[in-house]
C-alpha cells in the first residue's frame, strides 16, 4: 500500500497539493484519459482493468469515443452503471491529440494520466508511477519502458522511440528515457496551460517538447509494455517520428521567435 489519501473539498482552501499537516500525503484525485478509436476487440478488458487497481486516492476514467465505426459505440451502455465513468464522443475521426484535449477539459481530477485502451500499457502500473506524487517526490512523472525481444513491435519501431527521445535530450540538454511513452502523469493544471494542439500522436512530442522548454523534467518510473503488431491494430508509422522531430524543434525555437 502507497499510504492513505484524505481526499477534501477543493473550495476548503486546500491546494491540491498540499500535505495535511502532519500526514505528509498529497490531496489528490486522479483523472484518467482514455482516448479511444476502433477498439471494440480490446476495449471491455481495457476498462475492466483500470477499474480493478487498487488506487491509493479517489479516480474517474474519461473515455473519449474519436468517432469509431467499428462497433466499439456499442459497448458503452455496459460501462454506464460505474459512477467512476465518463463517456464522451466525437462525431468524426479527430485523432489522440483532439480526444485528450476533450477528455482533460471534461476531467474533474488533480492530476491527469493517459491510458490507451489497446492493452499495450497496464494500468495496474499505475499507483507505482503516483508513488512520486505521493511521496512529495514529483509533480510530473513519466512510466518509461524497457524495450526487449517480448514486447518490441520491431526493431526499426524501437530504434525510432529511442531516435525521437536522443533528439528531444541533445536538444533541450536533458535526459529523459522514453519521450514517446502513453503514461505521462502531471497536474491537469498544468496540462490545460500547455495548450497542445497537435491532432494526432504529435501531440506526445508537443506535451514533453513545451514542458521540456519550461524546465520541467519528469520523474521518470519503470513499467511493463506489450506492443501490439499492425495485425491487431498498431497505428505509429514511421511519418509519426518524422512528425515529432518536426515538433520538438518547433517547441524548441518558439520562444526565442516569439522574443523576436
Amino acid at each position: 500500500m502507497l499510504g492513505e489519501i484524505y481526499l477534501m473539498n477543493p473550495s476548503a482552501g486546500f491546494s491540491p497539493n498540499r500535505p495535511l499537516p502532519g500526514i505528509g500525503l498529497p490531496l489528490v484525485k486522479l483523472s484518467i484519459l482514455m482516448p479511444v478509436y476502433n477498439e471494440r476487440a480490446t476495449l471491455t478488458s481495457a476498462v475492466k482493468e483500470v477499474l480493478d487497481v487498487d488506487y491509493p486516492c479517489e479516480i474517474e476514467l474519461v473515455i473519449v469515443d474519436d468517432g469509431s465505426t467499428d462497433g466499439t459505440r456499442d459497448l458503452y451502455p455496459t460501462f454506464a452503471e460505474d459512477a467512476r465513468v465518463k463517456i464522451h464522443l466525437h462525431e468524426r475521426n479527430r485523432g489522440k491529440g483532439a480526444a485528450i484535449r476533450t477528455a482533460s477539459t471534461v476531467a474533474s481530477g488533480d492530476y491527469v494520466i493517459m491510458c490507451d485502451a489497446d492493452l499495450e500499457y497496464s494500468p495496474a502500473d499505475i499507483p507505482s508511477i503516483l508513488a512520486p506524487v505521493i511521496a512529495g517526490q514529483a509533480e510530473v512523472v513519466y512510466g518509461t519502458r524497457t524495450f526487449g525481444s517480448h514486447n518490441a513491435y520491431s526493431y526499426l519501431y524501437v530504434l525510432g522511440n529511442k531516435g525521437v527521445t536522443t533528439f528531444a535530450n541533445v536538444l533541450f540538454n536533458c535526459y529523459i528515457s522514453d519521450l514517446e511513452t502513453c503514461f505521462k502523469l502531471l497536474p491537469a493544471e498544468l496540462y490545460r496551460s500547455l495548450d497542445i494542439r497537435e491532432t494526432g500522436f504529435g501531440m506526445e512530442a508537443e506535451v514533453t517538447g513545451k514542458m521540456l522548454r519550461r524546465g520541467i523534467r519528469p520523474y521518470e518510473v519503470p513499467i511493463t509494455y506489450r506492443s501490439r503488431s499492425r495485425a491487431e491494430g498498431k497505428k505509429l508509422t514511421w511519418r509519426d517520428g518524422v512528425e515529432a522531430v518536426w515538433i520538438l524543434l518547433r517547441e524548441r525555437f518558439a520562444a526565442r521567435r516569439a522574443a523576436g
